[in-house]
């Protein structure tokens, strides 16, 4: 149909589809954008669990052998949590709320969690709160996290094995667990 004030000799052709589509294009690009994870020098997602590879670790203010040591893990196992890295360097968040920045070599993508509390954990042989407990996690103590699901997380430590709460644990909690 012809507007009114269009003389007869013009060709009219509707722009309206295409721009509001191209419009709806350029949104969803950018929402997937927003959505996508953080592109990293190791192409994994930040935040994510990894543990300590060693007994003694350096945790330093920056990335390079040249800052300051700000003091050494003496926990092999520990979950940490990465939240930034850059090529060699991983800055961690630890179960106590501290950031500090490790060497990518000191690190390892097993999985652990920890009962941060100092009260033993009891380990149940289902997920759910009436199950027989198989184990107790000491206080304080790490486990292999082998899976998490519907707020369960299954451990393995010491040969024994069971399920605890997810939220009894360290380093199984989504999303970054440290505030800069």
């Amino acid at each position: 149909m012809r507007p009114s004030n269009m003389p007869t000799n013009c060709k009219h052709r509707s722009l309206g589809a295409p721009v509001i589509a191209a419009i709806g294009l350029i949104a969803l690009a950018d929402g997937a954008q927003a959505q996508a994870p953080k592109v990293t020098p190791s192409g994994m997602e930040v935040p994510r669990y990894v543990s300590l590879k060693y007994g003694e670790v350096n945790a330093r203010v920056g990335p390079d052998e040249a800052h300051r040591l700000l003091w050494i893990y003496k926990v092999r196992g520990l979950p940490v949590q990465v939240v930034a890295e850059t090529r060699e360097w991983r800055r961690i968040c630890d179960p106590e709320g501290n950031l500090a920045w490790v060497h990518k070599r000191t690190t390892d993508g097993r999985r652990t969690a920890m009962r941060v509390q100092a009260t033993p954990l009891p380990l149940r042989a289902q997920p759910k709160a009436g199950a027989r407990v198989t184990a107790y996690l000491a206080g304080r103590a790490t486990a292999n996290l082998d899976r998490c699901e519907k707020g369960w997380c299954k451990l393995k430590a010491d040969g024994e094995s069971g399920w605890a709460p997810q939220d009894q644990i360290w380093g199984a909690a989504p999303g970054a667990q440290c505030k800069e």
